[in-house]
């Protein structure tokens, strides 16, 4: 973990905007003779000149947080990225900080799903390989990415709602919450994406926003309060259903596997496919805020990584996901991979999917790095 992070920052130097002093001289008198002002009339505000060029130049999030402090000392380089952390002074904080029920319940789940996933060599056979496999498409998939992402989080297309409950119970099965708590933290993400707000920003860590934010509820909370942005699924029935029985329906789930294929099925089809949901997920939420390339003007981390996008059907186009949260395709390139655009537009081509959202040119050239119209 950590060879994430090499040398620190070196201290930026000193820049002024202001010239060498020069010999005031007296100004000459002002003619105001001409001058009439009523008392309806107002003064243009006065601007101060842009300090940049019409292009836009890419903010680095971490650099100006570097800068703001007044040393880079307290910020080290995470690997092979642009992005800086703050340096831990405390490592004691993790351990002595207030663990919740809540806390200890998501490291066991995680923990336990890691350690049951290392018996899949021993329990190898093909028939639950496929299990893992078609459960990875369907949890993955249709139930994450589809569902709780573009479709109930971004509300990028709109399903009918018998289509619309069996994705998200897809969701619900892939062990990383039920719908209302996983699009309230996403929503949250893109409210204070980057900031001191954000739940899992790689500011503070590549491994903090991987996988460790999900261990502090109570630092969640400090942050942004309670879930007050979800109404829309809290008035629905179904996701209070699932909300109140979500840890029951993996277990039964995981009980029709075992009778289907005995403990293979449990180890390949829970322990390895679960394990590699949530990676695929959280990479979306580190690596795509640290490794890749941006394309538009977000003003946060966010980048289009092709081989996270390669694993999690598409996700890893994330700098086009934070400039056009609303869109239902996020590799907006003929050559960028998108599996489950690709699936909503087959959803849209037999009358499934409606309202279906997408940018426009013109929403493309106001998000543009570089434009001729700045």
């Amino acid at each position: 973990m950590a060879s994430l992070l090499t040398s620190p920052l070196t201290k930026p130097k000193p820049f002024f905007l202001s010239s060498p002093p020069r010999p005031l001289t007296a100004p000459p008198p002002l003619n105001l003779a001409g001058i009439s002002l009523t008392h309806n009339q107002k003064l243009a505000p006065f601007k101060l000149p842009s300090l940049v060029s019409s292009a836009f130049k890419k903010r680095d999030v971490a650099a100006s947080a570097a800068a703001a402090s007044g040393t880079g000392d307290d910020y080290r380089r995470i690997m092979l990225s642009d992005v800086m952390v703050k340096k831990k002074t405390d490592k004691a904080v993790w351990w002595e900080r207030e663990w919740t029920s809540m806390d200890f319940g998501a490291v066991a789940v995680v923990v336990s799903m890691h350690l049951l996933s290392l018996l899949a060599p021993f329990q190898f056979n093909w028939r639950a390989v496929s299990v893992a496999f078609v459960l990875y498409i369907v949890t993955g998939l249709l139930g994450i990415t589809l569902s709780f992402h573009r479709n109930l989080t971004h509300r990028s297309f709109k399903l009918p709602k018998w289509l619309e409950y069996l994705f998200a119970y897809c969701g619900a099965q892939a062990l990383q919450g039920h719908p209302i708590d996983w699009v309230s933290t996403h929503r949250y993400h893109h409210q204070f994406c980057d900031s001191d707000k954000d739940p899992h920003s790689p500011l503070e860590g590549f491994w903090f926003s991987h996988m460790n934010w999900m261990f502090d509820t109570n630092t969640i909370t400090q942050r942004v309060g309670e879930p007050n942005n979800v109404g829309d699924l809290e008035k629905q029935p179904f996701y209070q259903f699932l909300k109140n029985t979500y840890i029951w329906h993996p277990v039964a789930l995981a009980a029709a596997l075992y009778a289907m294929g005995g403990f293979p099925f449990i180890v390949w089809g829970m322990g390895v496919r679960i394990v590699w949901v949530y990676h695929i997920t959280w990479l979306v939420n580190s690596a795509c805020h640290v490794w890749g390339n941006q394309a538009w003007n977000t003003g946060d981390l966010s980048k289009n990584n092709w081989w996270v996008a390669a694993l999690a059907f598409g996700e890893g186009w994330h700098n086009n996901h934070h400039a056009f949260e609303f869109s239902a395709r996020h590799g907006l390139e003929w050559w960028q991979f998108d599996m489950t655009w690709y699936v909503v537009r087959f959803l849209q081509a037999i009358g499934l999917a409606t309202e279906v959202k997408l940018p426009s040119e013109a929403q493309k050239q106001r998000m543009a790095l570089t434009s001729d119209s700045s």
